[in-house]
Formats: structure tokens, sequence, C-alpha cells
């Protein structure tokens, strides 16, 4: 049994067709999840970001995973999520950044209390144009600090070759 799970309509024949490949290859349940594809960012991306996330630090005498943290709360991505109160410090340790905002109503007619916490992700989680505008960031902050990084035609290059529109 093969069950098909997307978040784009699909016609009937074409899960019927989706059946048959998978059912030649595999005689196993499967779970097959369609989803639109996003570019993710590039180990490239990654290893200019801590190259200017080192240099800055040695410039601020602090360390690159500092600034990464601040980086991440100024211009990450993040989401909100409410836990039971006696849960709040377990969820804390599980995200790289978490921000507690304070209790709010929860359950049936509010009578519950939930914490509300902002979760940031991880740059790994990023795609192409997140990372894309984390590494602006800390460009930005590099530059504050008269620290060289590479010509602003060279990032547009690298977004390029990324995937990312430039201009």
């Amino acid at each position: 049994m093969i069950y098909i799970n997307s978040t784009i309509p699909l016609p009937e024949y074409i899960k019927t067709s989706i059946n048959t490949l998978i059912s030649s290859v595999c005689d196993k349940k499967v779970k097959v999840d369609i989803k639109l594809y996003r570019e993710r960012r590039s180990l490239d991306a990654n290893a200019y970001l801590w190259t200017l996330l080192d240099k800055l630090a040695r410039k601020l005498n602090t360390t690159k995973d500092e600034l990464y943290i601040k980086a991440i709360v100024e211009k990450g991505v993040f989401t909100y999520i409410v836990v039971k109160p006696n849960m709040a410090e377990r969820v804390k340790e599980e995200w790289r950044v978490c921000e507690v905002m304070g209790e709010v109503p929860v359950g049936k007619n509010g009578k519950d209390k939930g914490i509300q916490i902002r979760c940031y992700f991880g740059s790994s989680t990023y795609d192409t144009k997140e990372m894309s505008e984390l590494i602006d960031y800390v460009v930005e902050e590099c530059k504050e600090q008269g620290i060289e990084t590479i010509t602003p035609n060279e990032l547009d290059e690298m977004k390029q070759k990324w995937g990312v529109e430039v201009g």
C-alpha cells in the first residue's frame, strides 16, 4: 500500500503512475510526500558565513559562536511555539536560540496557561534566500568594523551560483 501526501493537487492518473512505479521496485508500505522544491543553501555559503564570523570575532575579541547567535536573532528565521509551563526549559535545550515570550491562555476557554517561546532555526536549515540575507547582515557588520569582505560584485556572483536573484 502506498500513501501519497502532496501539497499540490495531483490528478488520479499521476497517483496511479506513482503507485505503479513504486510497486514495481518495492513490496513494502511506502509513504510518498510531494512538495514544491526549494533550493537549500550551499556549503560555499556556509563556509563564507563562518569565515566572516571568525574575522569579526577576532576583531571584537569574542567568539564566532556568540556572533552567530547574534546574527540568527537579528536576521534569522524563527517560529513561535506554545508549550506546557513545565516543558519550557526542555524545549529551550532543543533549539539553538530561544526567547521566552511569556504566559498565554490555551485550551478550551483559555483557562489553561502555556508558555510562548520564539525559537530560531539554525542556518543549516536555511534555503538560499534566507542564507543570503543572513550573510548580507554579517557582511554589513564586518564592513562597520573595517573588515575586508569580498566585493559586492563577487558576492552577487556567489549568490547567483546559489540560485538567488540579484539586483
